[in-house]
């Protein structure tokens, strides 16, 4: 259990809409553990993708604050979750990022059970002992066509089953669990987990740091202040969204925006947006990194697909190729972004695709956000640090960002008695 103090409930209560949040929000220890407890803790998460379990027994762990998750697919097929915990003495079972297996076997005293997490095996327990009560406890899994997610909490938020209902017309037609993962980077940024996030919701600092995603990516479709300057050119970006989401829906790809990034539990948004160059995929010619299309697709030019959800993630679909990016706070300095390429499971590197084009663009991008990361952890820890004000035209998401992280943080502590919240959940 852990208590949370009456100066951190009064942050939180005092929050200045339109404003960035005030300092303990990124540099507290104890905000950053609230944020796993109450964030983390409690909504769903997303971790992986089908292909990281492709086959029957193989597995991934994932580490959320103290928890780690094993994500399994069974001999049915099926993805299950569980804690990472032996009901025996509580050893952690899986100490690997990810593997094969065909039983799940605690190494301390090889205690076993099965891919559905049913202990099947163990010496020395007595005649008495009854393995049914000592099964792996399982974790809640959502599956979006291929994206997967996880919720720690005994009672999920209920509205996940209208979040896969809305979004699986929109990514099923790339047909993720058809595909391979190509390359995955993992990146330590100095910075608290919120910045990371608020960084990628929006674009205003795009023209100036990002030279190798704006190649193919237009300003205008991430906020921009109108102008007479400029007014003939956001015209024109509106006629072409308009004109290629025409073209999409009647190919059957779903393109309107979707915005409730701030207005449920589980919040999102989704786009498909016209590409710039070639108007094909997110590279730097604007050309298809890979020759083989995804799925049944068969035209290149279909834009990018995006998907950002609330707590931890953000996702770009193309004829070709997915990169998909999932947020994991290690502590309150320091956050792990982790980035996966995929592409056509039966696409073979260096004939179909060519590795560099692939990942070029959200490689450097990568990189160069994490810049920006620490550097503004830097700023929000010295005592001259204020809120500042969001741009009404460029940072409107980075804004529905907090106001989400805001109205979860005062929905958890409303419904506990004397601002008490427990550092575990589900238990």
């Amino acid at each position: 259990m852990m208590q949370i103090s009456q100066e951190i409930k009064d942050l939180i209560d005092s929050r200045r809409k339109g404003y960035t949040l005030e300092a303990p929000f990124y540099q507290s220890a104890e905000i950053f553990n609230l944020d796993v407890a109450a964030i983390f803790g409690t909504h769903w998460i997303y971790v992986a993708v089908e292909p990281d379990v492709p086959e029957a027994g193989d597995y991934i762990t994932v580490n959320i604050g103290h928890d780690s998750v094993i994500i399994v697919r069974d001999d049915d097929m099926e993805i299950k979750a569980f804690h990472n915990v032996c009901r025996h003495r509580g050893a952690r079972i899986c100490n690997e990022e990810k593997g094969t297996l065909g039983n799940i076997v605690c190494p301390y005293h090889q205690w076993t059970y099965d891919l559905t997490g049913k202990l099947i095996f163990t010496e020395h327990m007595g005649e008495e002992f009854d393995p049914s009560n000592h099964t792996l406890k399982s974790v809640h899994v959502g599956n979006i066509a291929g994206l997967i997610f996880i919720c720690l909490a005994e009672n999920p938020p209920e509205d996940f089953a209208e979040l896969k209902a809305t979004m699986e017309p929109y990514i099923a037609p790339h047909q993720l669990a058809n595909c391979k993962i190509a390359y995955q980077e993992d990146l330590i940024e100095n910075g608290n987990w919120k910045l990371t996030m608020e960084n990628n919701r929006e674009c205003y600092h795009c023209a100036t740091n990002h030279p190798e995603l704006t190649k193919s990516l237009y300003e205008f479709g991430f906020g921009y202040q109108p102008s007479p300057a400029n007014a003939d050119k956001i015209q024109a970006f509106n006629d072409t969204i308009e004109k290629d989401r025409v073209r999409w829906e009647a190919c059957g790809l779903p393109s309107t925006e979707l915005d409730f990034l701030d207005s449920k539990p589980t919040g999102f948004r989704t786009q498909r947006l016209s590409l710039d160059r070639a108007g094909e995929s997110q590279t730097m010619d604007g050309a298809v990194a890979s020759q083989k299309l995804l799925g049944e697709l068969t035209q290149r030019d279909l834009g990018g697909l995006s998907f950002w959800t609330q707590p931890n993630s953000w996702h770009h679909f193309m004829s070709d190729h997915i990169v998909t990016f999932s947020v994991i706070p290690l502590d309150a300095n320091h956050t792990l972004l982790r980035t996966k390429w995929l592409v056509h499971k039966d696409a073979v590197e260096g004939k179909d695709y060519d590795l560099k084009k692939l990942n070029e663009v959200w490689r450097a991008t990568n990189r160069q956000d994490g810049t920006l990361v620490e550097y503004t952890h830097s700023g929000t820890s010295s005592n001259a640090y204020r809120p500042g004000p969001y741009s009404p035209f460029t940072e409107g998401l980075v804004e529905k960002f907090t106001n989400w992280y805001i109205q979860r943080l005062q929905a958890v502590l409303d419904k506990t008695d004397l601002n008490i919240i427990p550092i575990k959940v589900c238990r």
